[in-house]
């Protein structure tokens, strides 16, 4: 067993590129783990290791690897429609999976609801959509002023060049900056180091008077702002009082600005309720999901869009239509499993499991505040980070990016020795695991996290 998984290290080598890596590491820092099959929270390697999937396999798996129902349902979809042209056709999963949307989707009194679904491959894509959707509703309006998007410091939306432009990841972005549209920066309401609730609230209060004086500085210019709400999760698991997306919703109405809720991460019950926006009781002019959309079985983005940004582009002209196109939008095989997994959300009760989970994982993770390596312990729903005191020489950004530094390296691989599959943003530790672990998972992790932090130690 063990040859076969270095035959295949050795196949992949030869012929794959992996993202968000730096090639050189593999295959010694960076040693590839050559999977199997999966089997609920847990990864089943070539070699039969078995690790538990901590991070979600990068957040998109919700009830557990190979999910029968989900299975089920795709092999059901693939035996009478696998794919077909969206534009002009249509199929059942397609127009089910927006109704259920919809009718799911975060609603504020006063305003009319979300009221219409735009699909598209994959998380990045739907920012895509999104920002071309804002700027085109204004342009169509006959306000071509409307040019700027405004993002929070520390943000992240994406790898294409539209996305791109509204992160603030400067390892990410830098290189191609020439290529980036102009976007505007709002101090992040991060509630870093809050001695309680009121203290993040105060901090979201001071972020939301900063995106204030930003908006008062760019009068007309602005189309959008676009925010991860509760947590800003590839920027360090930063987490923010839902105070702030109050004051934001209304500061985009005060200025006639659109809001974009990038739901991507954190839709679907990461943050204990479907989708964090609830929490605020608010509701975005446009919703981005995708990740979870699916149960982590196959790629989607929904983009759920107002009856007053839709009614925008209809037009005797094409060119006032919305003519961006994806392939595979709206295939019918990730439909169905979209649709499988919201019959698993509402069925198996999987938001009230989650909270007396998320409690466990709170309780578990608490006997790391007293770490000497660990300067925060903070938690959002399913959601847990472990953010060590910044590592010393380390010049790479590294409170935002994955696996950076020699003291991320030797976390990574020494949680993976422990049983667990932990992949350090910069500083920060976290676990956000599929929502089927139970206290034996759960202890793993807590086990894994614990091996990480003295290997830290032996860093420092």
């Amino acid at each position: 067993m063990i040859a076969a998984a270095d035959d295949w290290r050795a196949r992949d080598l030869a012929v794959l590129w992996h993202p968000c890596t730096q090639m050189r590491e593999h295959p010694h820092a960076l040693p590839l783990f050559p999977v199997e099959r999966g089997e609920g929270a847990w990864l089943v390697g070539m070699d039969g290791r078995r690790v538990l999937d901590g991070v979600s396999s990068w957040w998109t798996n919700l009830h557990g690897h190979a999910e029968p129902r989900i299975a089920a349902a795709i092999a059901r979809q693939a035996r009478t429609l696998e794919q077909v042209i969206l534009a002009g056709f249509t199929h059942a999963p397609a127009v089910e999976l927006a109704e259920r949307l919809l009718a799911l989707a975060p609603r504020q009194p006063g305003r009319a609801p979300l009221a219409k679904v735009f699909y598209a491959d994959n998380g990045s894509a739907g920012v895509e959509v999104a920002l071309k959707m804002a700027f085109h509703w204004f342009h169509n309006r006959g306000i071509p002023g409307r040019t700027k998007f405004i993002a929070l410091t520390g943000s992240y939306h994406g790898e294409t060049l539209g996305a791109l432009a509204v992160g603030d990841i400067p390892l990410y972005r830098r290189v191609y900056a020439p290529l980036l549209a102009e976007a505007l920066f709002a101090p992040s309401p991060d509630a870093f180091g809050s001695a309680d609730d009121a203290d993040a609230q105060r901090k979201a209060e001071a972020a939301a008077d900063a995106l204030a004086a930003l908006l008062d500085a760019h009068p007309g210019e602005v189309c959008a702002l676009i925010v991860e709400p509760l947590l800003q999760c590839a920027g360090g698991m930063r987490m923010h009082h839902p105070a702030y997306l109050r004051r934001a919703r209304a500061l985009c109405d005060a200025h006639g600005v659109l809001l974009i809720a990038d739901e991507i991460a954190t839709g679907f019950g990461r943050t204990g309720t479907l989708f964090a926006c609830e929490q605020a009781g608010i509701q975005p002019d446009l919703l981005c999901l995708s990740k979870g959309l699916t149960g982590g079985f196959l790629p989607l983005c929904a983009v759920l869009a107002t009856q007053a940004i839709y009614d925008g582009f209809l037009d005797d002209s094409r060119e006032r239509a919305f003519l961006h196109s994806h392939s595979y939008s709206g295939n019918p095989l990730a439909c169905a499993a979209a649709l499988a997994s919201l019959d698993i959300l509402e069925q198996d009760g999987v938001l009230e499991r989650n909270r007396a989970t998320a409690a466990r994982m709170g309780a578990l993770a608490a006997q790391f505040r007293s770490h000497p390596q660990v300067a925060e312990v903070r938690q959002t729903g399913m959601v847990v980070a472990i953010e060590l005191h910044p590592e010393a020489g380390n010049t790479e950004d590294g409170h935002a990016v994955e696996i950076t530094g020699r003291r991320g390296l030797r976390m990574y691989r020494a949680a993976l020795d422990a049983g667990a599959l932990l992949r350090p943003l910069g500083d920060v530790l976290y676990w956000m695991p599929p929502y089927c672990v139970g206290e034996a998972e759960l202890q793993v992790l807590a086990r894994a996290t614990a091996a990480a932090l003295e290997e830290a130690a032996r860093c420092a």
